[in-house]
């Protein structure tokens, strides 16, 4: 009875594996959040959902504004709900709903350094295994112009966190285990 209760338990654990699928969105891709990116187009083809993170790589130049559709749509950076400035930001959307990001420095938001992101409700999946940014945690440097072009940043057509990527280890520990109690 009790390798049927460790198997249940490693069983559990793989299908909870099996739905934390959220994506990470470098937000921009290799141009990062920049007045020279064209967000509107690269969030165009992108579909976001609840337990997905954005991630804004910026110079010291900008900023990154959370905002309401009024600050979003006249470009008011001073009625922010949230701010950020460390070249390094990412953001979890932990619900469904539109979002509205703008860059601290109107004149950008003016030239269409601003996103809205509209995130669909994943009922299939669960935001517990959701990433979540830690304090002081080590993010790839901030995009610039300047930087050197062979330096490789991933985009977020390939940047997943979870997805099939963790099939592999569940699925390698409930083999191992299936080993141990057929010898035992």
């Amino acid at each position: 009875m009790a390798k049927h209760n460790i198997l249940l338990c490693f069983l559990a654990v793989f299908c909870f594996a099996l739905t934390s699928d959220a994506t990470t969105y470098m937000v921009g891709d290799t141009s990062g959040w920049d007045i020279a990116t064209d967000i509107d187009s690269w969030a165009s083809d992108k579909i976001f959902k609840v337990g997905d993170v954005l991630l804004f790589q910026y110079s010291s130049y900008h900023s990154v504004s959370e905002v309401s559709k009024q600050s979003f749509d006249s470009c008011n950076t001073t009625n922010t709900l949230t701010t950020f400035s460390n070249g390094n930001t990412t953001v979890t959307l932990s619900k469904p709903g539109a979002r509205y990001f703008v860059c601290g420095n109107r004149l950008h938001c003016l030239g269409g350094m601003k996103l809205q992101v509209d995130v669909q409700d994943d009922q299939a999946n669960s935001t517990v295994g959701a990433p979540q940014a830690q304090p002081g945690a080590a993010l790839p440097q901030p995009s610039s112009k300047s930087n050197n072009p062979s330096t490789v940043i991933p985009t977020s057509n390939g940047f997943v966190i979870g997805g099939t990527g963790l099939f592999v280890i569940p699925f390698l520990s409930l083999i191992a285990t299936m080993l141990i109690l057929v010898k035992i």
